[in-house]
């Protein structure tokens, strides 16, 4: 037995199991009934996405087999569950409109292709060590990006549960193209669909952990089936029984459709990097776990190479399938191994009765799924506390909405950078002045010109200095100087904050010294931290000399109180 130990723990410290070892015998029987309960929820889900990706429904089941269970056995997060998601399926969706007919063999080919790309994606991003690319996408336009999905995926679904035939590209012209149909409404099917939205907004009421798109599902069929339901609307049909077979897409391999792809595979891999460390983070910090985001990509990598050789689409890691598995007590990824072993069950021997599945069903399931999207929560509280940035979250989803998915997870990337540039362009810096204990200082409104010293200001810069806030740098230092009451003799930059400093910075400092120099005003520095550029350092002893860098604020007051023979009767106080 304790050989055995050795060996898991062993495995556990090697890039592989590290979301299931070292297993907790206590906890098997949970583990499993988070994985039970999982499956009930997650595959009327998933074959709910086949809706919005466009693919065949029993690739919604390939989702979560083959690709759930290498990210189990290759990630490192204990929680993160990975299936298909709806954010990436409507990606899919929108990228290959036009290239193949919706459902069609090039059509899935293509989705298969994709999955390779953005796996692909997520190995390169690895191997050069660019998991950090997950901070840039804020949470403020991934809410945004979200609820426009939202949007688009519910109201893509109303046709479906009418029973029209719908059409047009886009949220608006599906919209009226529904409008137009509206005389033809199938009765069946809009009494099908309410069903199920009842008995799923009611289990939901009821528990969190009552199945009710799976109860709603079963259902559905047997009514179907009972009353033979095909004859009035529109039914799934036969779906393949057995598993996937293995091999690579069947497309031609060409220039032209790579370059095609690789927009939408990258738009893919930003949402899969982004989400997935968000939904990995949130979860390790609520049970005090470690996770490696680096290893987390290898295994995403790894999953979205099985979905595109196993006929699926692309896979990401799922916030709401993740909340599924925690809310049923499930604390690793042997949850998700049970949950592979149910979905293979359904596909050797429960892949006929779905036949008789009204696609009206579906419809409403996915419905359901944009409205949980839409998080209108999110945006109501990044309105109250952030306004600017929720003109950015609404832009965001308008995007996704009028214009394209793709359009709207870059435009996201461009604001989230935006967003992060203008907080260092602007930053908040302040002049200090000494507090009533030793070595507490208070920070005063750049506005206010407070002295610490008679004749001595002293002023934070709150930021890293680099080309875009190096003008107000030079404004603000200009503004504290000119006319300054009594008239300064030392003016001390406190560089507690600033962990760099560029080569515009740099120059705009070196040209601040001069001006300085030239009203006799001496520059001296503070807090230099040992991690701002090496050289840049150097530059600057050279040029205030070896006494104009200080190691505290308080041996800035007391080498000026000496220079200047000022009497120290404030002294005790900096």
């Amino acid at each position: 037995m304790p050989e055995n130990q050795n060996t898991l723990r062993g495995l556990s410290r090697l890039p592989i199991l590290q979301g299931v070892l070292p297993i907790d015998n206590s906890r098997l029987a949970a583990e499993i009934v988070a994985g039970l309960t999982l499956a009930a929820l997650a595959i009327p889900e998933v074959m709910g996405y086949t809706k919005i990706s466009g693919t065949p429904v029993v690739t919604g089941l390939y989702t979560i087999l083959i690709p759930m269970l290498l990210f189990s056995l290759f990630g490192s997060s204990r929680h993160l569950v990975v299936g298909a998601d709806s954010a990436t399926a409507a990606i899919l969706a929108a990228g290959l409109t036009g290239l193949a007919a919706t459902g069609s063999e090039q059509y899935l080919a293509l989705a298969g292709v994709l999955a390779l790309m953005a796996a692909g994606f997520l190995l390169i991003a690895r191997f050069i060590g660019l998991g950090f690319m997950a901070d840039f996408l804020s949470r403020t336009v991934l809410i945004g990006f979200l609820t426009g999905v939202g949007v688009q995926v519910a109201f893509g679904q109303i046709a479906g549960m009418l029973g029209l035939k719908g059409g047009g590209h886009g949220t608006l012209l599906a919209i009226g193209s529904d409008l137009r149909q509206l005389e033809q409404i199938n009765p069946y099917a809009l009494g099908i669909a309410v069903c199920v939205l009842l008995i799923i907004t009611g289990a939901r009421r009821l528990s969190d952990r009552i199945p009710g798109a799976l109860l709603a599902v079963a259902a559905a069929i047997f009514a179907s089936w009972l009353l033979d339901l095909k004859h009035y609307l529109p039914v799934l049909g036969a779906i393949p029984e057995g598993l996937p077979h293995l091999g690579l897409p069947a497309v031609s391999w060409d220039l032209d459709m790579i370059e095609t792809l690789v927009p939408v595979a990258f738009a893919m891999f930003v949402v899969i990097l982004a989400q997935s460390a968000a939904t990995s983070r949130a979860y390790a910090a609520r049970y005090g776990e470690d996770f490696s985001e680096n290893t987390d990509l290898v295994g995403l990598g790894l999953a979205n190479i099985g979905a595109g050789l196993s006929g699926a689409f692309v896979v990401n890691g799922s916030p709401t399938k993740t909340q599924m598995v925690d809310s049923a007590g499930g604390r690793s990824q042997l949850a998700l191994i049970v949950t592979t072993l149910v979905v293979l069950l359904v596909l050797v021997f429960l892949t006929g009765p779905l036949a008789y599945m009204p696609d009206a069903v579906l419809s409403a399931v996915v419905f359901l799924i944009g409205l949980d999207l839409m998080d209108i929560k999110g945006m109501r509280s990044i309105y109250l506390q952030r306004r600017a940035e929720f003109w950015v979250a609404l832009a965001t989803a308008m995007m996704v909405v009028l214009i394209g998915v793709e359009q709207g997870i870059l435009l996201a990337i461009v604001l989230s950078l935006i967003v992060h540039t203008r907080r260092g362009y602007r930053p908040r810096n302040a002049v200090l002045v000494p507090g009533s204990e030793p070595g507490v200082w208070y920070p005063r409104p750049v506005e206010s010109r407070a002295q610490a010293v008679e004749g001595l200001m002293l002023y934070r810069f709150t930021h890293s200095m680099y080309y875009a806030n190096a003008e107000l740098l030079s404004a603000e230092v200009n503004y504290l100087c000119t006319d300054a009451q009594p008239p300064l003799r030392w003016f001390c930059l406190d560089v507690s904050a600033i962990d760099d400093i560029d080569y515009t910075a740099a120059e705009t400092l070196r040209a601040v010294y001069e001006t300085l120099k030239a009203r006799h005003i001496r520059m001296v520095f503070a807090h230099v931290l040992d991690n701002i550029n090496q050289e840049n350092y150097r530059e600057f002893r050279r040029l205030l000399g070896d006494q104009g860098c200080f190691g505290s604020l308080h041996h800035v007051i007391a080498a000026y109180r000496l220079q200047t023979g000022l009497a120290a009767d404030g002294e005790d106080a900096a």
